[in-house]
């Protein structure tokens, strides 16, 4: 084989392994996954409360309400999703 092929294909490796290695670190995914809940509206009455959200790209919908338990007071919450059509 020539020796001028083998420095060349030699120095285009290395080149591409460089390019290869500086591109890499900024190969990011852009896609946020995680939920945007917005506030949608709550209500209270008596002892408990409930409050609903909204997450508009997935159109899904949440509902939570605190769960009161007698004599021991707030206990929890208990949440609800569903998805609107």
């Amino acid at each position: 084989m020539n020796m001028k092929i083998v420095r060349l294909s030699a120095v285009a490796l290395i080149a591409g392994l460089v390019l290869a290695v500086s591109v890499a670190p900024a190969a990011r995914s852009q896609v946020d996954v995680s939920p945007s809940y917005l506030p949608i509206g709550v209500a209270a009455s008596g002892n408990t409360s409930t409050v609903w959200f909204h997450e508009p790209s997935s159109r899904q919908t949440l509902a939570c309400q605190t769960v009161v338990t007698a004599g021991k007071g707030l206990t929890g919450i208990q949440c609800v999703a569903a998805k609107l059509p």
